[in-house]
């Protein structure tokens, strides 16, 4: 791989989200690749399905390992089973893989990066296999680490309403479909959500421990310490399920330990390029609908809790597709890149 012009690219799952997402990410950003081929584990015959990439027809092939030959690094976008397949198959075949679909996320010794925030676990670990990240623990630990950089956290609540996105193309589906039931008066389904989520707001839409707690909640806040490189980071999270299509909406109250002020807080955001800072007025620039399909993390609004001096509010919304999924996957490819020609 070694002073190559350029990787020669998979993507598994082309007609997922995530996968159409890296796509699109892949078509409009520089990167040093020399092909890109297409895969999905529904076609079952060659030749008889196509995609469209920079403006040319691609053919998206039948999934058969053989057919990765000779590839550098592989976007895995389908589902758990045949992700863990080919992640696993990254290991043997040494090819690198990235997972999009969140299948190794909970595998201690598959390494959950950030690009940004801790790159030192690719040059240190040199992996075959890497985990992007859910959404919102790429979104948060950008946040904690840009805070970080200068002030001492004690304490880190999360507030976090969730789009029906995050349940995929059905989630979307549903909610359009009992958008439009409620207006018309007519009956609503309930199957991903098992209630109705249009025009409404729900504390969970998944079973709950015996704490109260989803799995997902758990999962982010495990990432969030493992990306942070701290076992210890005093984070608290809660999420929503609101009836938005895209993007994440976090609300974050953070402790400091020394003083500092709203405008010395911005200026470090303003700072880091995966920042985008929007002075708040009353129309509210920075929302679900301002937000989805941009690039950066949007900070909205910043609060300083007059009753307890170090303590602010944090207002940030961003894509749960291109910041929270593509973009870190496609910067985390650079990486690996680099890594490889050094």
């Amino acid at each position: 791989m070694k002073n190559r012009k350029g990787f020669r690219l998979a993507l598994i799952g082309t007609d997922s989200m995530r996968g159409k997402e890296i796509k699109s990410v892949l078509s409009k950003k520089e990167f040093p690749f020399v092909s890109i081929d297409f895969f999905d584990s529904n076609v079952k015959q060659e030749y008889s399905k196509l995609t469209e990439f920079k403006g040319d027809p691609k053919v998206i092939h039948c999934l058969d390992e053989n057919y990765l030959s000779g590839i550098d690094l592989v976007f895995l976008s389908v589902d758990k089973k045949v992700n863990r397949k080919y992640g696993e198959l990254a290991k043997k075949k040494k090819f690198f893989a990235i997972d999009l679909n969140e299948t190794f996320n909970k595998d201690r010794k598959t390494p959950v990066v950030v690009a940004g925030v801790n790159n030192w676990l690719l040059l240190k670990e040199k992996p075959q296999l890497i985990a992007n990240p859910h959404p919102v623990a790429i979104i948060l630990s950008h946040i904690f680490n840009v805070i970080s950089t200068k002030y001492t956290l004690l304490k880190a609540v999360s507030f976090v309403m969730q789009p029906a996105s995050a349940y995929e193309e059905s989630g979307i589906g549903e909610l359009a479909n009992q958008s439009v039931a409620s207006l018309s008066s007519a009956s609503i389904t309930k199957e991903v959500f098992k209630t109705q989520v249009a025009f409404n707001l729900l504390s969970h839409a998944e079973l709950v421990d015996k704490h109260g707690f989803t799995p997902v909640e758990k999962q982010i806040v495990s990432e969030i310490k493992r990306i942070l490189n701290d076992s210890g980071f005093p984070l608290a999270l809660s999420l929503v399920q609101a009836p938005v299509f895209h993007t994440y909406s976090i609300m974050s109250y953070l402790e400091l330990k020394e003083s500092t002020d709203i405008q010395t807080l911005e200026d470090l955001f303003k700072m880091s390029p995966y920042f985008k800072l929007l002075a708040p007025v009353q129309s509210c620039p920075v929302s679900s609908i301002s937000v989805a399909g941009k690039d950066e993390i949007f900070i909205g609004q910043i609060k300083k809790d007059n009753a307890f001096p170090n303590n602010f509010w944090i207002w940030s919304v961003a894509d749960n597709l291109t910041r929270g999924s593509a973009l870190n996957a496609f910067e985390i490819s650079k990486l690996l890149y680099h890594i490889s020609q050094t």
